[in-house]
């Protein structure tokens, strides 16, 4: 994660700022770019996984990453259809929880839910304690 961190600038630079359309839109000439770019992790599964990210978040009518996390309409969809973990790549539990905990979906009390996992994460009990208080 840190890799990523430090690099993020050059992340939004190389996927034209995260706009989902666009990024739905790639094609091999997209991610042959991408696989070229600096300061990004040249894993064609990842950014295969990126561009697939894009387009299953259109088609649960989200139109950016922010509006996924905030719109009923596509919480309602997710909770409706696929699991939002076999919808969209490199979604794990972790991430899936904290997904659903931001657009407001039912997740079971973090404490309780941590008990379950392999280890601890301190940065989620961080950023669920940062949302609720927000």
């Amino acid at each position: 994660m840190a890799f990523i961190d430090g690099r993020w600038d050059d992340y939004v630079a190389a996927f034209d700022g995260f706009d989902v359309e666009r990024v739905a839109a790639y094609g091999d000439a997209d991610v042959e770019r991408l696989m070229q770019a600096d300061g990004v992790i040249r894993s064609r599964s990842k950014i295969d996984g990126t561009i697939r990210n894009a387009r299953a978040l259109l088609e649960i009518g989200a139109s950016s990453v922010r509006c996924a996390h905030t719109r009923r309409r596509s919480r309602t969809t997710i909770q409706s259809g696929a699991t939002p973990k076999q919808r969209f790549a490199y979604l794990g539990d972790l991430s899936t929880y904290y997904w659903l905990f931001r657009t407001g979906a039912p997740v079971p009390d973090l404490e309780e839910w941590m008990k379950g996992q392999e280890r601890d994460h301190p940065r989620m009990r961080e950023m669920v304690r940062l949302a609720a208080s927000s």
